[in-house]
């Protein structure tokens, strides 16, 4: 097992060769850009030539600690830095679209937070304008790179559990969402927010579903505005099914967030340490059994690597690769836009209670 484990570490490195890197500025100096993007981005060795943020003082503070070299003064100061090719977008969701536009027109390849946009035509539109300008648009789907969800789907490329039968994400945790003022008023909150990593992980795996239905409730005297509480079903083409039942509200102290791959030939199992202890996190964990190895039982996969910080590495290398030539990056606008058509999707079943087709 172990020869057999070194292939699958292999498949999960995140790295970027130097010819490949670029001067990368970054717009939003919060809590994700100070604990994850630039820990990740300088643990595989990226130039972050600036940053800019409306806190002047918060974006000091942060290129401080992190030795970035300059303080942008206004977008257009940032846009105008011809050293500067690539733009990492980090704010509030509402305000990206037109940020996206004006870094297009100032040809920037971009990455930015995810969703991409608030509406599906928003980032329809979005997708199509990066087709158009040629430039290289990128959304920060960054759980696709977790060590664990890479070791997974490397384990069933490569025929370990056979063919995929059911995918399931359970998270029953607490959440504080006063860290986030804006989505205590968010009236769209897990399916939106949160449970799009998990919906993203699973069309990373399976593709994209035919049919979905979804229903979100809240907790009584719970802050939030928006559904705290959600179980969202996926049925792909034959019996391919998936399941992400996620609970906000737990009262009990016993945290859970796990995840599951059946397949035809085995099962992949593991959990989400971040989630246990948000956001200082426990180490993640990944089992396999499998009948075309043989393994004996469960068989524990060694992981290293955590979602926070070490993931977020992963959409800006597939990013600077794509740049240079490279495969187009898995989380390319062109692909997120069928996330959120996914989410659109899953919300309008929580409306009318129904299940719900999505576009082939």
């Amino acid at each position: 097992m172990l020869d057999l484990f070194a292939d699958i570490e292999r498949d999960c490195v995140i790295s970027i060769p130097q010819s490949q890197k670029r001067p990368i500025a970054i717009v939003g100096a919060g809590a994700i850009v100070d604990v994850a993007h630039l820990p990740a981005y300088s643990s595989i060795g990226l130039d972050v030539a600036g940053i800019f943020d409306v806190n002047t003082d918060r974006a000091q503070d942060v290129a401080t600690r992190h030795g970035v070299p300059r303080v942008y003064a206004s977008i257009d100061e940032l846009l105008g830095d011809d050293r500067v090719d690539v733009v990492d977008i980090a704010i509030v969701p509402w305000a990206q679209p037109d940020v996206v536009r004006q870094a297009l027109s100032a040809g920037k390849h971009l990455l930015c937070q995810k969703p991409l946009a608030p509406s599906v035509g928003e980032a329809e539109e979005l997708a199509a304008l990066a087709e158009a300008s040629g430039l290289k648009v990128a959304v920060n789907q960054q759980l696709r790179y977790d060590e664990g969800m890479a070791a997974l789907r490397s384990m069933l490329r490569r025929g370990w559990i056979g063919d995929p039968t059911t995918m399931s994400f359970t998270v029953n945790i607490t959440t504080d969402w006063t860290a986030w003022s804006w989505l205590v008023e968010s009236p769209r909150l897990d399916v939106n927010y949160h449970s799009i990593h998990y919906l993203d992980a699973i069309r990373s795996i399976l593709g994209n579903p035919t049919t979905v239905f979804c229903t979100g409730s809240r907790t009584e005297g719970q802050l939030p505005i928006g559904e705290t509480r959600s179980i969202s079903t996926l049925i792909f083409p034959g019996d391919v099914r998936a399941v992400v039942h996620v609970n906000h509200e737990n009262r009990s102290r016993d945290p859970e967030a796990t995840f599951r791959l059946d397949g035809s030939e085995g099962s992949i199992r593991g959990s989400l340490g971040l989630l246990l202890d948000y956001p200082h996190g426990r180490p993640d964990t990944l089992e396999v059994f499998s009948r075309t190895l043989p393994t004996d039982g469960w068989t524990p996969y060694p992981v290293t690597k955590r979602w926070l910080p070490d993931a977020f590495a992963g959409p800006m290398a597939s990013l600077l690769s794509w740049i240079d030539g490279g495969p187009t990056a898995p989380t390319a606008a062109s692909d997120n836009v069928h996330t959120i058509q996914l989410i659109d999707a899953l919300y309008r079943s929580m409306v009318t209670g129904t299940a719900q087709r999505l576009e082939e």
